[in-house]
């Protein structure tokens, strides 16, 4: 407490012109997120905290800077992320979130919980604080997703969940899928009162939810969605209270569709936030972070102010932190980017709490990537007994009706449909002329050594097999091919590697990227996953598949919570009835 009292009383002092700054910014044109304007102006700091704008004394401090006329724009936040499935650790994060203006993450980091449970959840956070942005937690709320439909190596119950709620970095409750409030589960219900009186928002995931299920999803306080792929969706939302998260991933693409509906409507945007939910770093270090919701909703006509309030102030003010962050005013985090002009988003200079992190799309000093514990490098343990033979789906007859997984293109929902294919030898066929492959999730925890098997359209490949640690949110190895030889390999390679992604074909492994951090994250800096990532992409393709993202593609075909199928290891999920369907429907 007395630490604190001096502090802030050197704030004051600094601010009043009576003690020495630690760093003055002058000739800036600076973007008030509170009255949408711009003018002229420079900022004290001290502490890592702004404690002046446009004094009229002679100001004195450590460290001068020129703006030279550029704009200063809050840093950027994203108000919903996993960092694993970016594939890097979060130091090696930094180097293409930072630079891009990315400052302040809110991270739910339920993959490594879903894995290790608590002991993955702390040994994730164990660096933050050498970290050159700031992350909250959002407190994993449903580890795992679907009790009873699926195997995790983790479990977070009330006792863990209100723990980690404690904690100075928590900011809210992690996201409840629909069936944990619709189907009243005490459990969930509790860690809801709990995250309420300890002061923190609860966030959502709404998924495919009608009006009226909607209404009982805002009863229960759930206070978010990053869900919404039609503006009509976003617009249900924001009439019942849920504050609307436009998202841009890998594959959820939805800033154009949302944000045009905004525009075209003038709809008032405070409560509106951007996020990235899952963003693989190529597709970051290419096209941009949170800097690409901006700027892209920019193009689609969005007022740049606007635009730069949904990723600053309404962020902090919803996590009930904007006494803290999220605009450049008296009081708040030095977190400032300077920008040559507002249509293109492209941060000269990034400032985080007072220091220079990032200049000209380059990281200042690199965070050394920390030591993981042990027990994250075994997290990967195959049946002794699993084969080939355990990729086959058996049949009789001549052919067999099956449940299919369709792909939609930029989105992870997906559509079911019942389609015919062959039987040869007991077993039921791949059709790839029609793109219909077999689809397989092999549990990795060394429990039961259960293989769920289904069909899926959209992977479009000719030969071999996609395989990959990273499956939502159980994180088994999801596997889609064209043969059980192949997909046998795949399941091998990555037990090898103890996580990853991987191609094969023909019985060679043609491309891998090992992610052996709870099979879920690189050890390695961005680049090197970047150069692995783009030579394994290419090795897809020769496949046959054009898929943007394929690997984020398949990671999400396992997702027992995202309509209107999914697959796990205990087999073939209906979604919305949260309950478990043949594969086979019926034979002829």
């Amino acid at each position: 407490m007395q630490r604190e009292v001096l502090k802030l009383a050197q704030e004051l002092r600094a601010a009043s012109g009576h003690e020495a700054a630690d760093m003055y910014i002058g000739n800036v044109k600076i973007v008030d997120v509170y009255t949408e304007s711009i003018f002229a102006g420079s900022l004290v700091i001290k502490n890592g905290k702004i404690v002046a704008i446009n004094p009229d004394w002679p100001v004195e401090a450590k460290v001068v800077l020129d703006g030279k006329g550029r704009f200063a724009v809050p840093g950027f936040m994203d108000a919903h992320i996993h960092i694993e499935p970016t594939l890097l650790s979060p130091e090696a994060l930094a180097s293409v979130i930072v630079p891009w203006g990315t400052t302040t993450l809110f991270a739910d980091p339920m993959e490594i919980a879903n894995v290790a449970g608590l002991a993955g959840v702390e040994a994730l956070l164990n660096n933050i604080d050498e970290l050159p942005y700031r992350i909250y937690i959002q407190v994993s709320s449903r580890v795992p997703t679907a009790p009873g439909l699926e195997t995790t190596g983790g479990v977070l119950g009330v006792g863990e969940v209100s723990e980690l709620l404690d904690s100075n970095i928590s900011a809210s409750l992690g996201e409840l899928d629909p069936s944990k409030i619709l189907s009243v589960k005490e459990e969930y219900l509790a860690k809801i009162i709990s995250a309420r009186n300890k002061g923190k928002v609860t966030n959502g995931h709404a998924i495919g939810l009608s009006w009226n299920k909607l209404n009982v999803y805002a009863a229960a306080g759930l206070s978010d969605d990053h869900e919404s792929v039609t503006y009509e969706e976003l617009f249900e939302r924001l009439r019942l209270g849920i504050k609307a998260l436009i998202r841009e991933g890998s594959t959820e693409r939805n800033v154009e569709a949302l944000v045009k509906g905004v525009v075209e409507h003038n709809l008032p945007i405070e409560n509106l936030l951007f996020c990235t939910d899952d963003k693989h770093v190529n597709d970051i270090a290419r096209e941009g972070h949170i800097s690409y919701n901006v700027q892209k909703s920019i193009q689609l006509g969005l007022d740049p102010i606007k635009a730069i309030k949904m990723a600053t102030i309404n962020i902090a003010k919803h996590f009930r932190v904007d006494h803290l962050l999220g605009a450049l005013t008296p009081g708040r985090m030095a977190d400032i980017l300077f920008l040559d002009n507002l249509q293109e988003i492209k941060p000269a200079l990034v400032i985080k709490q007072g220091k220079i992190v990032a200049k000209e799309g380059k990281l200042i000093n690199e965070p050394k990537i920390g030591q993981y514990p042990d027990f994250l490098s075994s997290t990967i343990k195959l049946a002794p007994e699993l084969s080939p033979d355990a990729f086959a789906i058996k049949a009789e007859g001549q052919r067999c009706k099956v449940n299919v997984i369709n792909l939609y293109p930029d989105q992870i929902i997906n559509y079911a449909s019942q389609e015919w294919l062959g039987i040869s030898d007991n077993e039921v066929q791949v059709n790839t002329v029609e793109d219909i492959l077999k689809l397989a999730v092999v549990e990795r925890y060394g429990k039961n050594g259960r293989v769920g098997l289904g069909f899926v359209r959209g992977f479009k490949l000719k030969s071999g097999a996609l395989a990959a640690s990273v499956s939502h949110d159980h994180h088994n190895i999801v596997i889609v091919g064209t043969n059980n030889e192949d997909m046998y390999l795949a399941a091998r390679e990555i037990a090898r590697h103890q996580g990853g992604l991987v191609a094969v074909q023909d019985g060679k492994v043609m491309g891998v990227l090992p992610l052996p951090i709870g099979g879920l994250m690189s050890p390695l800096p961005a680049n090197e996953v970047m150069e692995q990532i783009e030579l394994l992409n290419e090795k897809t393709a020769g496949l046959g598949c054009d898929l943007p993202a394929p690997f984020m593609t398949l990671s999400f075909i396992s997702l027992p919570t995202v309509p209107e199928l999914g697959l796990t290891d205990f087999g073939l999920i209906d979604v919305l009835n949260h309950r478990i369907i043949p594969t086979v429907i019926e034979t002829d």
